[in-house]
């Protein structure tokens, strides 16, 4: 079993991301960072969707391989720049992703699949970009929110947490609400959604 394609796949995934010089700190211990978010976006996937297929899967793990690569300072540091840095990321992910999948014998209507969901087309329309975009959500919800909290001011903080929240289904929704936030980082989403 361990042989198989996915198995491939997803070994040479966590090597590229093993290889990101960027470390967080995640309970004393220290991780590669985009290898640390890789693994929470897996995991993220099959806690809430375990039946996920598998282009979903490997498009999970790979939603931000090589990321520091394309630096954000490298782009006006505008919302111009900002977008333009996103859309240039989406693809230079999907395009890093195909190469590993073309080597362990992916065929190239699957690898277009998971290009496809990487790059977040027909978000809201497409099931499987949505799922990918409700892990991506929650994920960043529960391990990431806490930081932006410390960088942004209420109201861009409320900004955030609300288009967050409008890019997710109502299961995210309501898998969103079940994460263990602190008392503060609840009442600021409540009153983000209007809740």
């Amino acid at each position: 079993m361990t042989n198989t394609p996915f198995h491939n796949a997803s070994e040479l995934i966590d090597a590229e991301n093993a290889q990101d010089p960027n470390r967080e700190i995640y309970q004393t211990k220290s991780y590669p960072k985009e290898l640390l978010y890789s693994n929470r976006m897996y995991e993220k996937l099959m806690e809430f969707h375990p039946d996920a297929s598998e282009a979903v899967q490997i498009a999970s793990k790979a939603q931000h391989i090589c990321r520091w690569k394309i630096a954000r300072e490298t782009y006006p540091m505008d919302r111009v720049g900002y977008l333009k840095w996103r859309e240039d990321l989406k693809k230079f992910h999907a395009k890093t992703t195909a190469g590993i999948l073309e080597k362990v014998g992916y065929d190239s209507n699957f690898i277009a699949r998971v290009s496809f969901l990487i790059e977040k087309k027909l978000l809201k329309k497409d099931e499987e970009t949505q799922l990918l975009e409700d892990v991506i959500c929650l994920v960043f919800l529960e391990f990431y929110l806490d930081p932006f909290v410390q960088k942004h001011d209420r109201d861009k903080m409320k900004n955030i947490i609300l288009k967050t929240w409008n890019k997710m289904s109502d299961k995210g929704h309501q898998e969103a609400l079940k994460i263990n936030y602190s008392s503060a980082n609840l009442q600021l989403i409540k009153e983000a959604i209007g809740l």
